[in-house]
């Protein structure tokens, strides 16, 4: 999931005339997903005196941001930035901190439409989530307001950590659940792949985001990651050159892509409509 959005990152900041090596050197620090190492690997970053901190997701930004109030912090995806508190305004971010930012209460209550759409005849929808992050709150709230508009039933289902997940299913099962939609949030997305399988052994359609599906889910919708990582070395190439992270404007993710796994289609002898994947953006054979 990581390495195509350091890719992206990548080829916008040659883009841009910067060449790794001569002209510009990336330090990488990973929490593999444990949020607990976060403030020393921000602490560790501080102390190289790197120029500028470019990273994704609104723990690893937080974390970011307590650790240093003068290094630029370049967002390449954030759920709401001014929600959770990364910025004071998308015009004027006023202080350390700018970039990009999606919609992710939006997108994740958009899932619930397309499983209807795909599946006119679900009614008991699982939601996988994590309780501990802040951003999820917004997007359980948008989610229990589209729900209802469709006379859906939600089922919530909280997951810290990936020994989480098979008691999580097993739960669902007993609430004999139509179909699982997972938020976006870090802990789901590394465990794309332990979702998608355990939603493929109690045959259940699931929908995530794009990495979703490509990880084997069964359909993926949210922003093209890819996109808002190149777009982020605008951000880094302003401030190199002197630009504040004040007051440059964050920018809002533009392009969203529907993503259908007909593999995983196959496995669970599941029909997609023909008429919702000619609305698709991509297909997985």
């Amino acid at each position: 999931g990581t390495v195509p959005r350091v890719e992206a990152l990548r080829a916008g900041l040659r883009d841009l005339g910067y060449v790794e090596g001569k002209n510009l050197v990336i330090e990488f620090r990973w929490a593999e997903e444990k949020y607990e190492r976060l403030p020393e690997l921000a602490a560790e970053l501080v102390r190289l005196k790197v120029e500028v901190i470019v990273t994704g997701g609104t723990p690893t930004i937080l974390a970011a941001k307590s650790a240093t109030t003068t290094i630029p912090i370049v967002m390449a995806i954030a759920g709401e930035a001014v929600a959770s508190g990364l910025v004071a305004s998308l015009a004027r971010p006023g202080g350390n901190v700018t970039g990009m930012t999606g919609f992710i209460p939006e997108v994740t209550a958009k899932r619930l439409e397309l499983l209807m759409d795909a599946f006119p005849r679900t009614r008991q929808v699982a939601v996988l989530f994590n309780p501990g992050s802040p951003a999820t709150i917004l997007s359980l709230r948008a989610m229990e307001a589209t729900a209802k508009s469709l006379k859906l039933e939600l089922h919530q289902f909280g997951v810290k950590g990936a020994g989480d997940f098979d008691s999580a299913f097993a739960a669902m099962a007993k609430k004999r659940v139509d179909a699982v939609v997972t938020a976006d949030e870090g802990v789901l997305t590394a465990n794309s792949g332990v979702i998608a399988n355990l939603a493929a052994k109690m045959r259940l359609p699931s929908i995530g985001l794009p990495e979703f599906a490509e990880a084997g889910g069964l359909m993926g919708y949210g922003a093209d990651r890819r996109d808002l990582f190149r777009r982020a070395a605008y951000f880094v190439d302003r401030i190199l050159k002197g630009a504040k992270p004040a007051d440059l404007p964050v920018e809002q993710a533009t392009r969203f892509e529907t993503v259908v796994n007909l593999k995983t289609a196959k496995a669970l002898g599941i029909t997609i409509p023909q008429s919702f994947l000619l609305r698709t953006d991509r297909v997985i054979e």
